[in-house]
């Protein structure tokens, strides 16, 4: 089934056809259904985490309903979902606590096509436990991640591989299933950065191949702050640093501090929406993973629809030409700097922002430098009329 856009658009009080929202991988807009959810459960009563009191059952309650939606997002288990602040404190912690298990010469290898935050977590943990960074490079010409560009960095001191399920700067998707194979051969873990691939792609955790995969809701319509999946039976074995009294239960142990019921409460609305993008039968997972199969079809008919317009405009250069990608567009104007082409758009109602994205090593290994590029992003609230209106006003500059 299709999406119905306008539909969809309803739901959004920010979007308007006065501003056209193409910033989506920065943070989604947020539907009127989840900031209700945090709102009701921030008046409705709290207490900490029990089962004596009201309060305290509905906060259990809102913890347990939002892992098991993460979960049902993910194909992941309920008892594997940690919540944090963001992605990148999780990814920072797990990189420190995984290091505990490391030794001298042992190796991590990283991508230079990554986000920061799944990159400086492990070459800093590395550095504490004297292992070694191996870097996986990418094809600057295509944007594309060669498995063999990793699978020829593993080795029998392989501890992690860290790799992007998608560029959050040029879209690129790398084939994690494969990656996970080899790296799984030699005994290492993957580390799965699903940032930016959860908001446009059905997401099955292991059929990625991931071991642990982080994922932030903002970026799919919800609140701020961070999920990380993994196996129950693998959290186990881990020994995170945390306060004595904090428990020794699993996904606790990982969750510093009292949770955030509100925001998990907005979480669970969140998948609850996503599920209903189109309207059927089934139970929830099915349901998200229809509607993300729409999600999917209706952004990359905008983005083939965006490529073909930006391919008429000479002074436009486009960065990266992955054949498996997010709709996720990084371009340069051949006379102007992003930053003044960002302003110009944002004066005519157009939010496409310019900058690396915390993308850093990649928006160099392009040859953007640390200026980056003007990015791009299409989302199931973007319409064919936004798009064209884009191509519109970059062909004015």
């Amino acid at each position: 089934m299709s999406l119905d856009v306008d539909r969809i658009r309803s739901a959004f009080p920010a979007v308007s056809d006065e501003v056209a929202y193409f910033d989506g991988p920065g943070g989604s807009q947020t539907p009127e259904v989840v900031g209700r959810a945090v709102a009701d459960t921030m008046v409705a009563g709290l207490a900490n985490r029990g089962s004596v009191t009201a309060a305290e059952q509905r906060a259990e309650a809102v913890v347990l309903a939002a892992r098991a939606a993460v979960a049902d997002l993910l194909g992941a288990d309920p008892r594997g979902v940690v919540f944090g602040r963001s992605a990148t404190q999780l990814t920072m912690d797990m990189a420190g606590t995984l290091a505990k298990q490391w030794s001298p010469g042992d190796e991590v290898v990283v991508s230079r096509l990554d986000h920061d935050a799944n990159i400086r977590p492990w070459v800093i943990a590395a550095e504490a436990a004297g292992a070694v960074v191996r870097w996986a490079e990418f094809d600057p010409d295509t944007g594309e991640l060669p498995v063999s560009a990793v699978t020829g960095l593993l080795g029998d001191r392989t501890r992690v591989v860290a790799v992007t399920g998608a560029s959050n700067l040029i879209g690129t998707r790398p084939d994690t299933a494969a990656i996970g194979l080899a790296a799984h051969d030699v005994g290492a873990l993957l580390y799965v950065d699903g940032v930016h691939l959860t908001p446009h792609a059905p997401v099955d955790v292991a059929e990625l191949g991931a071991d642990f995969y982080t994922c932030s809701p903002y970026k799919f319509f919800g609140p701020h702050h961070g999920v990380l999946a993994a196996a129950p039976e693998l959290l186990e074995t881990l020994r995170p640093d945390k306060l004595m009294p904090s428990t020794e239960v699993v996904p606790e142990r990982f969750e510093l501090g009292t949770l955030p019921y509100e925001v998990l409460a907005g979480t669970t609305a969140t998948v609850d929406f996503i599920a209903d993008l189109v309207p059927g039968d089934g139970d929830r997972r099915a349901r998200v993973l229809a509607s993300m199969a729409a999600v999917e079809q209706h952004e990359d008919a905008l983005l083939a629809r965006l490529l073909k317009g930006l391919a008429d405009q000479p002074q436009i250069t486009v960065h990266g030409r992955a054949r498996r990608r997010t709709p996720t567009v990084l371009m340069t104007h051949a006379d102007r700097p992003g930053l003044e082409v960002y302003e110009r758009l944002a004066a005519d109602g157009i939010n496409a922002p310019a900058d690396h994205f915390y993308a850093l090593e990649a928006s160099r290994h392009l040859g953007l430098g640390d200026e980056g590029g003007i990015r791009v992003g299409l989302a199931p609230y973007t319409t064919e009329a936004e798009v064209d209106r884009l191509l519109e006003r970059l062909a004015a500059l």
